[in-house]
């Protein structure tokens, strides 16, 4: 459809998070006439998210910002099976403790960007191993085996792909898509909810729910899913080479997660306002059209915005005030990473992968050849150098032009 009567899809459709809709006119007339509760599931697999995922937790508040229920369902029970989609092998095994530890974890972002309560339209967040654990496995066979045939389960990404690729699927991860259509199902049962968002990886996992809840209840249950995210240049959203872009500071300091945004490509500033920002449309539009280094006023204005979303003002303000003097005013910034090196110190190779400048010595080692890396405004090309600061005393580290960092001891 290419118009909509309903604010939510309207909303969605202009923000550009829409791929596929089961039933577009479907969704569109249930939206436009009641409240929907809508839910998207996020596994417990580290004590932070990260920026992949959030192109999900927004769509859960374009939800919210267009009078409907986000619903938060996170995976402490499919956690413990591990989803197959995009994955080469078998995800670690973890305790009870450690999911429930990440959980809590993982909530501090989702209390920044929706707002939770008892109202028709506010969020709530549910633990799916409050139904899956409880399930027992001849019960499970009987009700629901039954409505899945092996056939149909082998031809979906998730298995097929890895498969093709010649990688171990276990059972257990096998039954990863059985427990997700479940949910849907006893989400629809417990809270009324018609619809689930994905991105566009889970549209097999959410067309299952769907028709299961169908042939057991007759319910009539809707799936959007959003467009694969990836940079301008194909690089996986949320990526780098130093590693994950995490959304908890615990993971990440606000500098290094407001620096990622400010680095952007230049062909992406337009669509990442859209997709991460609550900036009006009218006001993106006159930002992405800027041209030459002017663009760079759109990117800082991107870093603050999503900064200010998922770190809160004062992290935004922080991260800025520190690129500016570090960049601008040659100073240090309060902001920057740091790192203890310790007596006698450390070599300038390890210095670097410690810091998350660099994803292994090897790299290092060609920063280093490149001429990349300064020590207080010197070249360093050794990869033998010892960095060793005297006690007390702090030394400024710079890979390129946009990384730095202070070492102490």
């Amino acid at each position: 459809m290419s118009n909509y009567s309903s604010d939510l899809l309207r909303l969605l459709k202009e923000r550009g998070y829409i791929h596929q809709v089961t039933d577009a006119a479907g969704l569109d007339a249930l939206a436009a006439k009641q409240v929907v509760p809508g839910y998207i599931g996020f596994d417990a697999t580290a004590p932070s998210l990260h920026v992949g995922s959030l192109v999900q937790i927004m769509m859960l508040r374009r939800l919210q910002q267009a009078g409907h229920k986000p619903i938060v369902v996170m995976g402490g029970g499919t956690t413990k099976v591990g989803d197959p989609s995009g994955k080469d092998e078998s995800r670690k095994m973890l305790t009870d403790a450690d999911i429930a530890a990440n959980i809590a974890g993982i909530r501090e972002v989702f209390e920044r960007l929706l707002t939770f309560g008892d109202g028709p339209t506010d969020a709530v967040m549910v633990d799916n191993d409050e139904w899956l654990s409880e399930l027992g496995y001849i019960e499970l066979l009987r009700n629901v085996g039954p409505h899945f045939t092996v056939n149909r389960m082998l031809t979906f990404d998730s298995v097929r792909l890895r498969l093709e690729r010649e990688q171990p699927l276990t059972f257990l991860e096998f039954n990863y898509m059985i427990l997700q259509a479940y949910d849907f199902r006893e989400l629809a049962q417990r809270y009324g909810c018609r619809l689930q968002m994905g991105g566009s990886d889970q549209w097999g996992n959410i067309v299952n729910g769907m028709e299961l809840a169908r042939r057991m209840d007759g319910s009539e249950l809707f799936g959007l899913t959003t467009p694969l995210l990836t940079t301008a240049d194909g690089a996986k959203m949320g990526k780098t080479a130093a590693g994950a872009v995490w959304l908890n500071e615990a993971q990440l300091p606000s500098y290094d997660f407001w620096q990622y945004w400010r680095n952007v490509d230049d062909r992406d500033v337009g669509r990442f306002l859209r997709l991460f920002t609550d900036l009006p449309l009218d006001e993106i539009a006159r930002l992405e059209a800027l041209e030459g280094a002017e663009i760079n006023h759109a990117k800082t204005v991107l870093a603050n915005e999503v900064t200010k979303l998922v770190r809160g003002e004062e992290a935004a303000a922080m991260a800025e005030r520190t690129a500016t003097e570090t960049f601008a005013g040659g100073g240090t910034g309060e902001d920057l990473p740091s790192l203890e090196v310790g007596d006698p110190g450390m070599r300038i190779g390890a210095v670097l992968t410690a810091l998350g400048f660099t994803a292994s010595n090897g790299e290092a080692k060609r920063k280093l050849a490149e001429g990349a890396v300064k020590l207080d405004g010197e070249t360093i090309t050794d990869p033998g150098f010892l960095v060793s600061i005297a006690a007390n005393e702090e030394a400024k580290l710079s890979l390129g032009k946009k990384k730095h960092a202070i070492l102490r001891r």
